[in-house]
């Protein structure tokens, strides 16, 4: 059974039995089934293209890398989800449930892998996992909170510890393709900036023998990509905005004075995910504690369109590089170079 499947939090948490609750619990149940049938039927080798995804917190999946998971589950691939933390410090965003907010009941973490079992099922994937299991690390908040400070949260997590149980996932699944967060984090959180820690020391680990002999086989990961948002399309989304008159892009006009984002010329890989675009808005909407459907996020959606949200960028940290089949010559595919097609070919390591 895999980690989304996890059965719905103890009925003594005070939460509001309505009809949204009702369907993350229906899909957390689907999720259920599917993946038991997944486990029972294939070993990781029988499916030739394997992409694992690193991601800090519920939700930064789907806002990141929804459409592209969406898009290899449509076509086949094996798709697993490791996520750090089950989000307790986020902010909630839906006045019924503040009650499970941190400085409160704090239930907000439980309710959360409910969310994420939806957003999964809506973009198909059945192997989603929380690193060490679930609420091993929690939730670190932002540098310089009282959160940050706990010793059971994920940026004060024993390294070695971390890496161990990255690897185990890493020896069992056998990715060709591994995908996190840069250096950076994106945009400098601390669980983002340590999931990239402890998935560049864990795909280096895998591959080696000493390492760790009892967490399985040895396993070297072929391609390793970090996120990526490129300016251009963060300066499409403020002008698209501006001109449907929300004023408000994070307080800023132009790309360059925000946080985050990557020069174009360093984005490697595009993934044109456009036709799952509405898997990913389903699974946007499944983490109704985090995302607001009437704010700006969805706003964009709807003023730039597809490419908002439908086209994926990501940078090649190691590996082969494929052939440019998009804008500025960047690979279109994850797997490209690999010689592994989208009818799942078996390459060199597979």
């Amino acid at each position: 059974m895999t980690d989304a499947t996890l059965p719905p939090p103890d009925p003594g948490e005070r939460l509001p039995a309505d009809d949204a609750e009702a369907v993350l619990a229906a899909a957390a149940t689907a999720v259920e089934a599917v993946a038991e049938e997944v486990d029972a039927d294939m070993d990781a080798l029988d499916v030739p293209r394997r992409l694992l995804l690193v991601h800090a917190h519920p939700d930064d999946e789907t806002i990141g890398t929804g459409a592209t998971m969406a898009k290899y589950a449509a076509e086949h691939a094996r798709v697993t989800l490791v996520t750090c933390t089950l989000g307790e410090e986020g902010e909630v965003l839906v006045p019924e449930l503040a009650h499970l907010a941190a400085d409160q009941e704090d239930g907000l973490g439980s309710h959360r892998i409910g969310e994420l079992a939806a957003a999964m099922e809506a973009l198909r994937v059945t192997d989603s996992r929380f690193l060490g299991g679930p609420g091993r690390w929690r939730d670190s908040g932002m540098m310089g909170t009282p959160a940050n400070e706990r010793p059971d949260c994920f940026w004060q997590a024993d390294l070695d510890e971390a890496v161990r149980a990255l690897v185990a996932v890493l020896r069992e699944v056998r990715p060709q393709v591994v995908v996190t967060y840069d250096s950076r984090g994106g945009y400098g959180h601390p669980d983002h900036v340590q999931a990239h820690r402890v998935t560049v020391a864990a795909v280096d680990a895998a591959a080696d023998p000493a390492y760790a002999p009892e967490a399985g086989e040895v396993w070297s990961v072929d391609k390793l990509y970090w996120t990526a948002v490129p300016r251009s399309v963060l300066q499409a989304g403020i002008d698209a905005l501006k001109a449907s008159g929300e004023t408000n892009f994070f307080g800023v006009d132009s790309a360059d004075d925000l946080p985050f984002g990557n020069d174009d010329d360093e984005v490697t890989t595009e993934i044109d995910a456009s036709e799952h675009l509405e898997a990913k808005v389903a699974a946007m909407r499944a983490h109704r504690t985090q995302i607001a459907v009437d704010g700006p996020f969805f706003a964009l959606s709807n003023n730039v369109g597809q490419r908002a949200f439908g086209v994926e960028h990501f940078v090649l940290a190691r590996g082969p590089r494929g052939a440019g089949v998009a804008a500025l010559g960047r690979e279109g595919d994850l797997f490209a170079g690999l010689g592994l097609d989208r009818e799942g070919l078996d390459g060199p390591n597979g």
